[in-house]
């Protein structure tokens, strides 16, 4: 089913339609509050929040894009907003590093690289055309199936992977995306 249907069906009542929806995003939504806030217990509050806010605003929902990076985007305001409420700075890849020592991570060196080199890949996939960008966003960032993004975006599965070929093509070329050995 697709996002608009499955929002008009809660809209409509069916409330475990929601609560569907609440499992198939909550882990990308905690992401994106775990990125701005670093603190696992706050990105848990604030996604809780998000979902609770997303579902007082469901009409508001326009159906152009998918229902996770709509309550995606109304995560990161709550927790930069949260970050900022808190007095705290938003996290950035050092601080996260550090905290990675403290916690016994191996070498933070190699996790600060990561996450510039993310950083990098994520500016790389915004230059793309708007087609190839959403698949790759959707297959990588989001970690959805081929089928769900062909479904998710009305578009038949063929083009799909053609998009994904294209766009991994291009940014293998332009140097942002090392080969596979």
């Amino acid at each position: 089913m697709h996002d608009r249907a499955l929002v008009d069906a809660v809209l409509a009542g069916d409330r475990d339609v929601y609560r569907l929806l609440v499992e198939r995003e909550s882990g990308a939504v905690i992401g994106v509050c775990l990125r701005v806030l670093g603190d696992p217990d706050e990105a848990q509050d604030a996604a809780q929040d998000a979902f609770v806010r997303a579902y007082r605003s469901l009409a508001g929902y326009r159906g152009d894009g998918t229902f996770g990076a709509w309550v995606g985007r109304i995560a990161r305001r709550i927790a930069v907003a949260r970050a900022a409420g808190a007095g705290r700075r938003i996290t950035t890849a050092v601080e996260a590093a550090a905290e990675h020592v403290s916690d016994g991570a191996a070498d933070p060196l190699e996790y600060v690289v990561d996450v510039e080199e993310a950083a990098r890949l994520r500016q790389a996939v915004d230059r793309l055309p708007a087609s190839q960008r959403q698949v790759v966003a959707l297959r990588f960032f989001q970690d959805m199936p081929l089928e769900r993004i062909a479904v998710e975006t009305n578009v038949p599965l063929g083009t799909v992977k053609s998009r994904l070929h294209r766009a991994l093509a291009r940014l293998r070329e332009e140097g942002d995306l090392r080969p596979l050995a």
